[in-house]
């Protein structure tokens, strides 16, 4: 055999189920955080990822350019890392659906009922429109379920045995 061939058969390492968790929040909270920004910039609510990280700590102008949403996204995305290994360390064995939405509506809580009095640039819950809440809502379950079922899919796809395994039914 030839050197091409020889490269040909080796096969990649796979990925651990606890980085492709980290990587499942990282992508999960750019993905979400990108729809909260033009969910704000549609006016459906009054708070974008840059309200929370960006606006609430700086009242300069750039803060509510498109500089200050991409900041903010960003760094949206990096704290999710941190949601998604509290996902795969507490729930990733559970299955289907309902972790992932509660998950997501524990976090909203977290986020808007616990850690409101932090972030000067986003009103309190009952200074908020109903639209900002159902739209945050709504957003926060679609995180929560994308992070939830991604986790524990790859964590049930990695533990199933194979098929012509003798134990698996």
């Amino acid at each position: 055999m030839d050197k091409t061939q020889l490269e040909q058969n080796q096969q990649e390492k796979p990925i651990s189920i606890m980085n492709k968790s980290l990587l499942t929040g990282f992508v999960g909270g750019m993905l979400w955080s990108i729809f909260g920004a033009l969910s704000y910039y549609f006016n459906f609510t009054e708070v974008s990822p840059a309200s929370f990280l960006i606006r609430s700590f700086w009242q300069t102008g750039w803060t509510s350019s498109f500089l200050g949403e991409v900041l903010g996204i960003i760094g949206v995305s990096l704290i999710s890392i941190a949601g998604a290994l509290v996902y795969y360390l507490a729930l990733k064995k559970t299955n289907g659906l309902a972790p992932g939405i509660l998950y997501g509506i524990a976090v909203w809580g977290i986020v808007f009922y616990l850690l409101n009095p932090i972030f000067a640039a986003v009103p309190a819950l009952p200074d908020m429109t109903s639209d900002t809440i159902v739209t945050t809502i709504c957003l926060f379950v679609l995180y929560g379920t994308f992070i939830g079922y991604s986790i524990s899919y790859e964590y049930h796809d990695l533990n199933q045995p194979a098929d012509g395994d003798a134990s698996g039914k």
